[in-house]
């Protein structure tokens, strides 16, 4: 029997290790990572770059973080118009990773800022696009499918793997599709307002009667001149529902259906309190369409 010395057979391991890691994957936050972290499972895990409850839109980067982008074979994330601190870094300390800005796939659906945005002035800052287009099953089938293409293409002993995963969750996110049809369609029609601008791309998705936000961005308080814009509104047009996020003091949607007889709901666009993984986007999906319905389904008067 041939004997080995364990200093000669550990470089060995170590080199045969390293011929079949997993790509160094880092994503900004949870429901992207949630279905980057599906097509690559069995082979690795994606990092998750942005801890729960932080906002991509004022998030400042930790030493780690740093570490990890440096690291990176590959960078996710949504764009300028979500995550302003990654841009800079990027440039200085990615400059080894291939990078996939999700607004710049050209299989996605981009929306416009709200029409309906509530605002006196210019408080909540101007945007091109809506950046929150993960909110639509089919922005993320997308996803998925350029996901599984750039992983092959920097992996490609795994292709077979990351093809097989791709599939196995289009057909989950298809499933999710028309389980979220059903369960908004009693909620068509049923007027409502939201904190934030964030949700054009589930509530376009399925037919539902947001009729604005308050602020572009959540890290933009509403003032007093839009808080009573917005109250008018719910007067005149008998909305049913103001939902806050559960990131934020719910004192500013109290004050506003405060003698309106509106109710105050929370949605989450971002999913702070799931925990990360591949089940994380669909239970993202359904949260909202749950969060819709316990405020504005009829019988709760």
């Amino acid at each position: 029997m041939r004997r080995y010395h364990l200093p000669l057979l550990i470089p060995l391991l170590l080199l045969s290790l390293g011929a079949n890691a997993a790509p160094r994957v880092v994503v900004t936050i949870l429901p992207v990572h949630s279905l980057v972290a599906a097509v690559m499972e069995g082979v690795g895990e994606p990092r998750l770059l942005l801890p729960a409850g932080a906002s991509p839109h004022s998030y400042a980067l930790l030493p780690s973080d740093a570490q990890a982008l440096t690291e990176a074979d590959l960078i996710v994330w949504v764009g300028p118009d979500l995550e302003p601190f990654l841009q800079k870094s990027l440039r200085t300390l990615a400059r080894r990773a291939a990078t996939m800005q999700l607004t710049a796939l050209p299989d996605l659906t981009l929306l416009g800022t709200d029409p309906q945005h509530v605002h006196a002035g210019h408080e909540g800052g101007d945007h091109r696009h809506d950046p929150h287009l993960w909110l639509d099953p089919v922005n993320a089938m997308a996803i998925v499918e350029a996901v599984q293409a750039q992983l092959a293409a920097l992996d490609p002993a795994n292709t077979d793997v990351y093809r097989a995963n791709a599939e196995r969750q289009q057909q989950r996110l298809h499933a999710l599709d028309r389980e979220l049809q059903a369960a908004t369609a009693p909620l068509q029609g049923m007027r409502f307002l939201v904190f934030h601008d964030a949700y054009r791309y589930f509530t376009e998705r399925y037919g539902l009667a947001s009729i604005g936000a308050l602020t572009l961005s959540p890290d933009r308080l509403p003032g007093a001149r839009t808080v009573a814009a917005a109250r008018d509104r719910i007067r005149r047009g008998q909305v049913r529902c103001v939902f806050r996020e559960p990131q934020f003091e719910p004192s500013i949607a109290e004050a506003i259906v405060r003698g309106t007889g509106a109710r105050v709901g929370t949605l989450d666009p971002i999913g702070a309190d799931l925990p990360p993984g591949p089940e994380a986007y669909g239970q993202l999906l359904r949260n909202l369409a749950n969060s819709l319905h316990a405020c504005l389904a009829p019988g709760r008067d």
